[in-house]
């Protein structure tokens, strides 16, 4: 959908994953740092929004989805996932329960509705894609919502919730870029409104130039950008704010379990720090070169920061060297990007269980053994 927003004096049309809304409004570093200070809004009209109700929404929604949600309390965000059997990350959404409407916020919206009305069955669910009659604004805020004020979904990034585990490589390192983020569900007819009534608050618009460069300085991963057809949680640093590692079955279990207990991701997320001598910026999907003009990974965010100057996010081959300095083809020429670890390279998470000790003495294979499915010795 196009956003009215987009009449705006200065707005500027975004591209790809932000088509529809304002990649910025005439002044992208001001907006940053408004938006840093928490005195900006942003029109995330663009975003999809899919509602469930019925008495049996929560509980089932558990049973499909990554997270633990079938006790989530009314005005208590969350983030989930829809994996494939395989494992693989098929749709990543926000939610929010209001007591009687399971809210879910997602770049995936009609196809996650089509997903979730597949999986009805016989239970008292009925799901909705509301996208055309509800928009998403953007806000730098963490608090939730206050008793009548518009259902808001606050982003849990980057703690790590219930059930959770981080892959970071240090996580100390997110302390220090705490983005504090939600969005604010209004009634799309009342887009215009609504941020009127803030920009007369003192604030101003922002676009998505300044979210996005925020967020990846923030190492936070996007659906619609960092995720393709092979993400696993695990290598986005994901588990720590939308699996839950303890809960009951769910669509590609057996693999975030494998991997977490047993076995490593075989990619990481990385944020570049690229060399800004230059003018150009890699697009999403440029190949990142290693040692001999090697392909080791590929762009998927980039961004201009208004005091780090340009930077990306990349999925890299674990394997690579974390002190190497990469490469990145631009229109421009070569762009040179060192490594910002997101995800640890050696693939394992904060509290991955310990390997197994030596068989205790006595306990050797062979026949008889109980490995064997015979009886132990006397």
């Amino acid at each position: 959908m196009t956003s009215p927003l987009l009449t705006r004096h200065g707005a500027v049309v975004g591209l790809g994953a932000d088509a529809g809304v304002a990649w910025h409004y005439g002044d992208p570093t001001a907006e940053q740092r408004a938006l840093e200070q928490g005195r900006a809004v942003v029109d995330q009209s663009h975003l999809g929004v899919v509602t469930v109700t019925g008495p049996d929404r929560l509980t089932w929604l558990d049973s499909l989805c990554t997270q633990q949600v079938a006790g989530l309390a009314p005005g208590v965000s969350a983030e989930l996932m829809i994996l494939s059997p395989q494992g693989r990350i098929e749709h990543v959404a926000g939610l929010v329960d209001d007591g009687t409407t399971a809210w879910l916020v997602s770049e995936t919206a009609p196809a996650l509705a089509a997903f979730l009305d597949r999986m009805r069955f016989m239970l008292r669910v009925e799901v909705h894609d509301a996208t055309e009659d509800w928009a998403a604004i953007g806000e730098a805020v963490a608090r939730p919502a206050a008793e009548g004020e518009p259902v808001t979904w606050v982003d849990p990034w980057p703690g790590i919730t219930a059930g959770g585990t981080s892959y970071a490589a240090d996580p100390a390192a997110l302390t220090d870029a705490v983005r504090p983020w939600r969005l604010v569900l209004i009634p799309r007819a009342s887009l215009d409104a609504e941020i009127d009534a803030r920009l007369e608050s003192g604030w101003i618009l922002a676009g998505s130039w300044a979210t996005e460069a925020l967020r990846i300085a923030a190492h936070r991963p996007r659906a619609g950008l960092d995720v393709d057809d092979h993400s696993l949680p695990h290598e986005l640093d994901w588990l720590r704010t939308a699996v839950h590692l303890h809960k009951g079955c769910y669509r590609g279990q057996e693999t975030v379990a494998k991997v977490h207990n047993v076995g490593r991701p075989p990619r990481r997320l990385t944020m570049l720090h690229l060399d800004g001598s230059g003018h150009s910026l890699p697009e999403p999907g440029a190949a990142v070169l290693g040692r001999d003009d090697a392909e080791v990974g590929r762009i998927t965010s980039v961004a201009r920061h208004h005091e780090l100057g340009p930077i990306a996010l990349a999925i890299l081959k674990r394997s690579v060297d974390p002190s190497l300095t990469l490469t990145v083809p631009t229109d421009g020429g070569p762009v040179s990007a060192a490594q910002e670890l997101v995800v640890n390279a050696d693939g394992f998470s904060a509290d991955r269980p310990p390997k197994p000790g030596p068989t205790m003495k006595g306990l050797l294979m062979g026949k008889g053994c109980a490995a064997d499915g015979g009886d132990l010795p006397a």
